[in-house]
């Protein structure tokens, strides 16, 4: 029987604990279980979840700091709309899928246009760049009105009036966003969306290019000097990373009835980091976790509502301070080398030791 390498395993865990959590979660809904602010909460928490697994690609694989990732949501997120509207004829499944689709394909060509200039920059540089498109693609959609009629779509950047719609109807009215959207997400969808998202980044991460990713990561001029290409393995990440974060955006738009181009802001972007470096960079269970986790805590802590940005703040802190810490660290590398020490303990090598005492 062929064994099974540590990195499908790990793999494989992460699937099953995704699956596991999706079988408890629509029990439990079934069942009656879930309070309403919860069940409110499943859509966001599955965007969420996708969000930092599509920026470690950038943060933790890469090895690049973006702070603009909520823009390329933004960019899914209202071309998911103008989709889904226009294509009302069409059952909502289906209509759900093409916004999906089309949402991330629409972002990976924003991550075109922003990543081949922006990816020769490196560090805080980068960091600056990538801050400034995502404020630059919010001011955009405040002075962006697209209307659909009978003749199509009509796009204008001063008003309402200017679209010259014929008996047609506003989907995105500038500053006010995108109004009258009929709410087609479901938790199905978004947990189909993080296997898609899972799939396509831990298959990356262990492919050829992959490995070539992590070389410019963790060395660009030996990277270089053995031939690989630099920018195009950079823009490869990033590309991918744009691309499903304009999915989630599709995703989280097409869960409410009005969607405004100030929620993709500055916030979401350093939320979606707080996500990724709290639960490990290059770590994808940890990014899953960490973006539940922190994404039912501040409705977990409204009971306490004076309090609960304190409170959140706090465990923020608490759980920096715990994974950073060298002694914990120690004593759970040590547990590991444990239970790696016992697994290589099988009855089969446990026979060879007879065999050779003998």
């Amino acid at each position: 029987m062929k064994k099974i390498s540590k990195t499908t395993r790990s793999n494989l865990i992460t699937y099953a604990l995704v699956i596991v959590a999706f079988v408890v979660v629509q029990s439990l809904v079934a069942g009656g279980q879930v309070s309403s602010s919860l069940k409110g909460q499943l859509i966001p928490i599955c965007v969420y979840i996708c969000m930092a697994v599509s920026l470690n690609l950038t943060v933790g694989i890469l090895g690049e700091l973006s702070l603009g990732h909520a823009g390329f949501m933004s960019v899914g997120a209202f071309t998911g709309v103008i989709v889904a509207i226009s294509l009302q004829g069409l059952p909502g499944p289906v209509r759900l899928l093409l916004a999906i689709v089309i949402g991330g394909a629409t972002a990976a060509v924003a991550g075109v246009i922003v990543g081949v200039p922006v990816l020769r920059l490196q560090g805080d540089y980068l960091a600056i760049v990538t801050l400034a498109f995502g404020e630059i693609i919010k001011n955009l959609l405040n002075n962006i009105y697209v209307g659909v009629d009978s003749h199509g779509l009509h796009f204008s950047a001063t008003d309402t009036a200017s679209l010259g719609l014929d008996n047609g109807i506003v989907l995105i009215n500038g500053p006010m966003g995108a109004v009258g959207i009929e709410k087609l997400s479901t938790f199905v969808a978004g947990f189909l969306l993080i296997l898609f998202v899972l799939t396509v980044t831990l298959n990356l991460i262990r492919s050829r290019s992959g490995r070539a990713i992590m070389a410019v990561r963790d060395n660009r001029i030996a990277a270089e000097s053995v031939g690989i290409n630099i920018t195009k393995y950079k823009l490869m990440a990033f590309v991918t990373s744009a691309a499903m974060a304009g999915m989630s955006g599709a995703l989280y738009a097409l869960n409410y009835s009005s969607v405004l181009p100030k929620k993709f802001d500055f916030n979401t972007s350093i939320l979606v980091l707080v996500f990724v470096v709290l639960g490990g960079m290059g770590n994808i269970r940890g990014s899953i976790i960490a973006a539940t986790v922190l994404t039912i805590l501040p409705e977990a802590l409204r009971a306490v509502n004076d309090y609960r940005m304190l409170l959140y703040a706090i465990v923020l802190i608490l759980v920096m301070l715990v994974t950073n810490n060298p002694i914990l660290k120690n004593g759970w590398n040590l547990i590991k080398e444990k239970l790696a020490f016992w697994r290589r303990k099988t009855p089969e090598t446990a026979e060879k030791g007879v065999g050779a005492d003998e």
